[in-house]
């Protein structure tokens, strides 16, 4: 059985040749994937149950929903009083900053929503078979979880079902419908991220109460859903939450005296937003790849004292600068953003699936530099990061000087506290970030030894799953180059040279020995793609085709299978992918 990352139908023949079919969507231009099911003796994985949704993740999950209702309410509370007060101005500014972050990210959200609910392209029909599609056997969509759900816990194969009556056809029309109404509904009530959590949530505690099989099942479906939900929320907080903080603080500056409660709410809220998002971004993804040891609650907080400090101090030095210099505060902001983007793309990221979502999200990084740091680049990050917080030392301190140097140093005592708040708020930011690395990083602390980045730390060999070696559950790696799709080949083969089908059937390899217990049982879906390096999300977390084709191989599986992505180093590997269904 075989698959290709547009999400279209895919199929196992009932012959001896077991050739993999499927049809190409669409949705062009991104690096092409093939998955294939594979069981049998010659396939090997980890063992063990995997990891387990725990309630301190729900509790964590509420506290992102109290972060963002906060955030919010504050904001628009605020801008209320503005207008109820005749200061339009501000009131237009803190509203802008609101509606317009949140209107882009409930658009992007709901277009993710249009394209995981909507029927591939040119394919009416099922996205998954068991069968060939022209044989007419039974089939089982990506959509229908329940009869999956059944043939999960009943008998270990598909069976042909009855018909269905025209009056169940009406029912799944009109739970459709609802499904759509409702999806509309929320996104127009800009509460997107607020249906992803609880969702998130939903599936995770699903995972805890049901059975071995539908276990994993959930949990495969809870990750993606809290991928989606903390890019989602890193994109809307960069948009709203920094220029809403730098805005109030600088309005409270300008005003001087004693703070009002509203503006000193709306900047507590957004900061919190700023901080919480960052660390629990961090998290999710650490969480969705098993080749990275997982960062615990205590590490989880050292990021949110780390980020909210750093960005106090940050947003304080913004704020005191433009109160005076405006013209040239946003001179400073445009020149540090291109040079941030510049930086950004010059490291050569490989984050998306595509040239020209990698550039947007390059930009979108650029803004993330002008508050604080954020590692979007393989290897040990410390010489990078040390010399961002040194440079923005050397600017946080500029920019406060520039502004003390406008005041009158004999009489005005408020003012040397405010620089003196900033430095000891970036101290304190730099404190938790050292007591983060020293002592709660998931590889170990810092100056002693440490261990090793992926979960089988008794592997002698790099890190990462062997060639072999499947993982569980669904994790990512650089994109397909179009040299290798056209025919070039990674292990010295002359370009242009017709290339032998990617997916054949050959007898099964002996199973690649490695330091862990693995077990033998259950199918594999192998990914024709390199695996995108930390801190990348894997291909199946962004590009949505493969997404849904793992999920439809999933649900038509009567065990829950292990994803393997293709080996860089093996330049054979790309023939030696197979179906022993």
């Amino acid at each position: 059985m075989a698959a290709k990352s547009d999400g279209a139908a895919a199929a196992a023949g009932p012959g001896p040749e077991g050739a993999a079919g499927g049809a190409r969507g669409g949705a062009g231009g991104r690096g092409e994937a093939a998955a294939a099911v594979a069981g049998g003796p010659g396939v090997t994985g980890a063992g063990g149950s995997g990891p387990r949704y725990e309630l301190r993740d729900c509790c964590w999950v509420l506290c992102a929903l109290l972060v963002f209702f906060s955030d919010g309410a504050t904001d628009l509370w605020l801008a209320a009083s503005y207008y109820l007060q005749g200061q339009r101005t501000y009131f237009g500014l803190t509203l802008l900053f609101v509606l317009l972050p949140s209107l882009v990210v409930q658009l992007l959200s709901f277009r993710w929503f249009v394209y995981d609910y909507s029927e591939p392209a040119g394919a009416p029909g099922p996205a998954v078979s068991t069968k060939d599609s022209g044989t007419g056997g039974p089939s089982i969509s990506t959509k229908d979880s329940a009869a999956a759900f059944r043939t999960k816990e009943g008998s270990p194969q598909l069976g042909p079902g009855p018909a269905p009556s025209s009056a169940s056809a009406y029912r799944r029309r009109c739970c459709r419908l609802c499904v759509w109404l409702l999806q509309t509904l929320v996104h127009l009530l800009q509460l997107g991220q607020v249906w992803r959590y609880l969702r998130a949530m939903y599936l995770g505690l699903q995972s805890r109460w049901r059975g071995e099989r539908l276990r994993r099942h959930f949990y495969w479906r809870m990750l993606f859903e809290s991928a989606d939900v903390s890019m989602l929320r890193l994109l809307e907080t960069f948009l709203r939450s920094a220029p809403q903080l730098v805005l109030q603080l600088s309005l409270l500056v300008h005003r001087g005296g004693e703070p009002d409660l509203l503006p000193a709410l709306s900047t507590s809220a957004s900061l919190v937003s700023l901080a919480w998002t960052l660390a629990s971004y961090q998290k999710v993804l650490r969480d969705s790849r098993d080749d990275k040891r997982p960062l615990s609650y205590k590490g989880a907080v050292a990021q949110v004292l780390w980020h909210l400090f750093t960005i106090a101090a940050r947003s304080l030095a913004f704020a005191l600068f433009a109160s005076v210099y405006k013209l040239y505060f946003g001179i400073f902001i445009v020149a540090h953003w291109c040079v941030m983007t510049f930086w950004v793309i010059q490291g050569e990221t490989d984050f998306c699936m595509s040239k020209w979502e990698e550039i947007i999200y390059n930009m979108v990084v650029g803004i993330i530099y002008i508050f604080c740091w954020f590692n979007v680049k393989e290897g040990r990050s410390r010489r990078r990061m040390t010399l961002y917080y040194c440079i923005v030392l050397l600017e946080n301190a500029a920019l406060t000087g520039f502004w003390y140097s406008s005041r009158n140093f004999s009489t005005d005592f408020h003012s040397l506290i405010l620089v003196c708040v900033v430095a000891s708020s970036f101290a304190l930011g730099i404190f938790f970030m050292c007591v983060y690395y020293c002592l709660l990083h998931p590889n170990g602390p810092m100056l002693g030894p440490q261990m090793p980045g992926c979960i089988c730390p008794e592997a002698p060999g790099p890190c990462g799953p062997p060639a072999d070696a499947v993982t569980s559950p669904p994790r990512s790696l650089p994109r397909t180059t179009g040299t290798e799709r056209d025919g070039a080949s990674a292990g010295g083969e002359r370009a242009g040279t017709p290339t032998p089908p990617v997916f054949q059937v050959r007898p099964g390899l002996p199973p690649t020995p490695v330091a862990r217990t693995l077990r033998t049982e259950g199918p594999v879906i192998r990914i024709d793609l390199p695996r995108k390096k930390y801190p990348a999300w894997d291909a199946h977390f962004i590009d949505r085709r493969l997404r849904k084709t793992i999920l439809a191989l999933e649900y038509s599986s009567p065990a829950t299978p292990r994803l393997q992505y293709r080996s860089v180093g093996t330049s054979q590997e790309l023939l030696e992918y197979e179906t022993t269904v």
